[in-house]
């Protein structure tokens, strides 16, 4: 493999940074033809749960309560994204889609070393997204008490209209483009570097081909100002 001399490399980059103006460039629009004409933009709602059993008072919570509620977490997570949860939801806001398109738009999470459990739902509608995080709350509290036959479900946080989409923010995406095109033009650039075997000037003679120049024949204009 031939080796690269770096600094020629460096040159030779300088030489070329137009190539990478225009790949950032060509990035900066296709992306943004992108961004304004065909990304959706996508809402989000978030409602918060805590598991604590409100026929008990502050002061009566037994560390065994908390024991208990610590490992119905990741059960509950599981009950919120359930079929039987998520199709009481469709059917009480008369939502006109499966369920299963439904569970796609719902994340559920816990608080790390709590008993909080965060619903995320996320729509193209910031109303709907709204709707459907309070509404799995309220499904969901209702079918932990038939399930259980225990009340240990609190809102802390009822889901509200979000301000803008999670799903766009132009400056970090117009970032993030600017750096595709750089990336792709360094590389675009680098091979035609690589299988540039041309000679350039007498220097590249002389370390190429071990041969000593003799002189060098400079380019001059013709009547008509182009140069040969």
């Amino acid at each position: 493999m031939e080796e690269i001399n770096l600094k020629e490399l460096c040159q030779y980059f300088m030489t070329k940074s137009y190539i990478a103006i225009i790949a950032i460039i060509i990035c900066l629009l296709v992306g943004n033809i992108y961004l304004f004409c065909f990304q959706t933009p996508l809402y989000k709602s978030t409602t918060s749960l805590v598991l604590v059993n409100e026929e008990r008072s502050t002061a009566s919570i037994t560390q065994n309560d908390i024991n208990l509620n610590n490992n119905l977490v990741s059960t509950y997570s599981e009950i919120i994204k359930s079929r039987n949860v998520l199709s009481q939801v469709v059917k009480e806001l008369g939502l006109n889609e499966s369920v299963e398109n439904l569970s796609h738009c719902v994340s559920v999470s816990s608080v790390t070393n709590t008993q909080i459990i965060k619903v995320d739902v996320s729509r193209e509608s910031k109303e709907e997204a709204k709707l459907i995080a309070n509404e799995i709350a309220k499904v969901f509290s209702k079918e932990v008490r038939s399930i259980y036959r225990i009340q240990n479900i609190s809102v802390v946080d009822k889901a509200q209209l979000a301000k803008s989409p999670y799903n766009i923010n132009i400056i970090k995406q117009n970032a993030a483009y600017a750096a595709i095109g750089m990336i792709v033009g360094m590389v675009i650039i680098f091979i035609i570097f690589y299988f540039d075997t041309s000679i350039k000037d007498a220097k590249t003679v002389e370390d190429k081909l071990g041969l000593t120049v003799l002189g060098v024949v400079p380019k001059v204009g013709d009547k008509n100002g182009s140069k040969k």
